[in-house]
């Protein structure tokens, strides 16, 4: 198995900056085999969608909604990906997933999932 632990939502007014973090934990061999870290999110009565997505090679992707305010990063020392939010707009509130992907020889094709941290952004 392997073990998501998210930190750094919170409440920030529009306009402000937040900055979550993902630790991934477990079976060491598991942990080696993971590929994509990625950011997802989920709006009360919206579909969760694709936030960011950062590969083991450093290639990322984007909503088009977050283009040139988020950066997604990762420490693969640390087994972390970062996700650095700014100029945050009310639209941007929603709970915020961590997901972690590898090769189907471990897991499963979704992965394995955060609890999801709350991240709330007043007008």
């Amino acid at each position: 198995q392997v073990q998501l632990v998210e930190s750094g939502g919170g409440l920030v007014q529009a306009g402000g900056s937040l900055r979550l973090s993902c630790v991934a934990s477990g079976s060491i061999l598991r942990i080696n085999a993971i590929n994509a870290m990625g950011w997802y999110r989920q709006a009360p009565g919206k579909q969760r969608e694709l936030v960011a997505v950062i590969s083991s090679t450093g290639n990322t992707n984007y909503a088009d909604s977050v283009k040139g305010r988020f950066t997604i990063s990762r420490d693969n020392a640390k087994n972390t990906v970062y996700l650095q939010m700014n100029s945050l707009k009310p639209e941007d509130t929603a709970v915020y997933y961590c997901n972690v992907r590898g090769d189907s020889f471990w897991f499963s094709r979704e992965g394995y999932w955060g609890q999801g941290t709350q991240v709330t952004v007043s007008a």
